[in-house]
């Protein structure tokens, strides 16, 4: 399993490829690939700051508890940091399973829960202007399913 926070841009295909290699059990690699949203937004540039080490415990946290949930094989996020304009890729997150429901929804999983739990803020400019992104109710209903009931 890898977590990292970086600066420095990822290639997809590179990750994916990695994914996949180490056995002849793995059926399914699934992935996501985040990227700065510009155009009708007007979004100009988004800078994502973060806790350096705390950010890493919390999302090897989130990658453990996928691996409790799912048989995962192996899993990869990766998450950028620092002034990103539109286009620029920001997130990955990939996972290797036998089987391709138990990709699939790690995969998800994790997206979502990186979406409301990491712990990011990003700063979005644009218009000349500059706002801290609030959490969006969509987004904690889609982490909220994953929630598991006591």
């Amino acid at each position: 399993m890898t977590v990292r926070v970086q600066r420095e841009d990822f290639d997809p295909g590179a990750e994916i490829a990695a994914l996949g290699v180490g056995g002849t059990e793995i059926g399914a690699v699934a992935s996501f690939v985040g990227l700065v949203r510009g155009g009708t937004d007007g979004v100009a540039a988004m800078t994502l700051e973060h806790y350096p080490g705390m950010t890493e415990r919390q999302i090897a946290a989130m990658v453990d508890e996928a691996c409790r949930r799912w048989p995962l094989d192996g899993a990869t996020v990766i998450h950028r940091f620092g002034r990103l304009t539109p286009g620029d890729r920001i997130v990955f997150v990939g996972v290797a399973s036998r089987h391709r429901a138990a990709a699939f929804a790690a995969c998800e999983f994790l997206i979502d829960w990186l979406k409301t739990r990491a712990p990011f803020w990003k700063l979005e400019e644009g218009a000349g202007t500059s706002r801290w992104v609030e959490a969006k109710d969509e987004d904690d209903a889609r982490a909220k399913r994953w929630q598991k009931e006591d």
